[in-house]
């Protein structure tokens, strides 16, 4: 009995005492048992236009030969769409897929305060395309991009989805006794923590308000309350009390929404900090811990740890006439490389980086930058589109950020 045959039937056991799981959930949860992703540009000596696909072998689980997801159907190393912004079809590269990708957009509400709604394009994974829904407040893509747990407007949400992205049904509801604004799965699939609030902290509130150029405008709500630890076999949840940090002065030291995170090896979460040392990590009671070892030089990079946790996705390293990106050793935090990147996204593997890349004359200039999702290689530092220059489109009204996941 090999290691996911073993944690399927612990799943399908544990279930069974407790709530009702639909037939193969634990399959398609576990399809993949690591993951990056994503809630957050490039000068190169040339673009390389071609898009390389290179067929993989691609090994199926137990149980998954009715029901193939998209992206595991193409196999190909690299399926790029250069001429689709937003996307319209499948993006992967290496073991990263882009599972989904959203718009935010701020809303008046009747009573002055305005709310930050998502459009989400989300992936079928029938189909192979991106469609488009507004339906949810929130939602994160299991390790294998075959899940997505899901919160309904309006936040804080009193259960969880679990959404089959074949289907596009939810094949089940989790109840929480704490409202919850966010959630992410662990990096084995096995669990989600779900960042709790006393009130939704996308919405503005007059109650709260902020000057902004002279004028009260709503302002962001402190209402973290902490998080909960769901184990998605029983549908049990620990929750620790984690309010969100104080600054000197008696504000809240970060953003209004400030989810947690999984450590790289799933033993620990995190929220993000203004200042050094940029992560403040947490045992799954809810105490305040150390950072691994391999993650304590980690700022704001998305990417994080490669995949085998040697190397960390580093901070801007551009000299003001070119734009690079460090990679860093992850024990050391010392320097390896530079990459022709500004935003390093997610790994598609150990030498291979997904990032925003940008137009070099708009880089040069100023104004915002035109940028497009490219593929970077670590060593030869050889670039690959994605994606086209991202750019609001009729459906999607605004700049789309990309939700990554693993095949």
């Amino acid at each position: 009995m090999n290691v996911d045959e073993l944690v399927r039937d612990t799943l399908r056991e544990a279930a069974a005492d407790t709530v009702s799981v639909p037939a193969g959930f634990a399959d398609r949860v576990l399809a993949g048992r690591r993951r990056r992703r994503t809630r957050r540009i490039v000068v190169t000596a040339g673009l390389t236009a071609a898009v390389v696909a290179v067929a993989v072998a691609v090994p199926l689980l137990d149980g998954e030969d009715e029901a193939q997801p998209a992206s595991r159907m193409n196999n190909s190393d690299i399926i790029a769409h250069a001429d689709q912004s937003p996307p319209k079809d499948l993006i992967a590269a290496g073991d990263s897929v882009l599972a989904a990708f959203y718009v935010s957009k701020t809303v008046k509400q009747d009573n002055g305060d305005t709310l930050r709604t998502p459009t989400y394009g989300l992936l079928n994974q029938k189909t192979g395309k991106y469609e488009k829904t507004r339906k949810w407040a929130f939602l994160d893509v299991a390790p294998g991009s075959r899940t997505a747990a899901v919160l309904e407007q309006e936040l804080p949400a009193k259960r969880i989805g679990l959404l089959d992205l074949i289907t596009g049904k939810v094949d089940r509801w989790i109840p929480v006794d704490h409202g919850v604004g966010g959630v992410a799965f662990s990096p084995d699939g096995k669990k989600l923590v779900a960042t709790t609030y006393s009130q939704n902290p996308d919405r503005y509130s007059l109650d709260h308000p902020q000057i902004v150029n002279g004028k009260k405008q709503p302002g962001p709500v402190d209402s973290r309350t902490g998080f909960s630890v769901v184990d998605l076999a029983s549908g049990k949840s620990d929750w620790s009390e984690v309010p969100l940090p104080k600054d000197e002065f008696g504000w809240p030291a970060v953003n209004a929404r400030e989810d947690f995170e999984w450590s790289h090896d799933g033993s620990l979460v995190y929220t993000h900090l203004m200042s050094k040392p940029f992560r403040q990590y947490y045992d799954l009671k809810g105490d305040e811990t150390a950072a691994p070892a391999n993650e304590k030089h980690l700022t704001y990079p998305e990417a994080g740890l490669s995949p085998d946790g040697k190397l960390a996705a580093g901070d801007f390293a551009g000299d003001g006439k070119e734009i690079s990106v460090a990679v860093d050793d992850a024990m050391t935090g010392k320097r390896v490389t530079k990459l022709p990147a500004q935003q390093l996204l997610a790994w598609a593997d150990n030498k291979r980086l997904i990032a925003w890349g940008c137009d070099p004359k708009k880089c040069s200039g100023k104004g915002e930058f035109r940028n497009q999702l490219l593929l970077v290689t670590i060593g030869t530092n050889k670039v690959v589109p994605l994606s086209d220059f991202r750019k609001a489109s009729d459906d999607y009204p605004g700049r789309w950020n990309p939700i990554f996941s693993t095949r």
